[in-house]
């Protein structure tokens, strides 16, 4: 089943989006975060949060998993963030 929601379809322009699902008060967010602001800074990758907490969907879709983190929409780590797979997965 396609999921058809505006967060997991990729951008037209064909621009890479690096999104972070995450929720106040989470260490482990926290260290995500770190990383994927070094990553898309050093490559010029957007990036957007979210916050599990405001969002239904991400909740229900996520909870156990948090921080996760999309690139294009699609699902590419939760937990622990590799900065190195991230840049990986950003310049191939």
């Amino acid at each position: 089943m396609a999921d058809m929601s505006p967060l997991f379809r990729r951008k037209p322009s064909g621009e890479r989006l690096v999104t972070l699902i995450r929720k106040p008060g989470c260490h482990l967010c926290d260290d995500a975060q770190v990383v994927v602001e070094k990553v898309c800074g050093d490559l010029g990758v957007p990036w957007e949060g979210k916050d599990i907490t405001e969002d239904q969907e991400l909740h229900d879709r996520y909870w156990e998993q948090i921080p996760v983190v999309l690139v294009d929409g699609r699902q590419h780590t939760f937990w622990r963030v590799n900065e190195d797979r991230l840049r990986k997965a950003l310049t191939e």
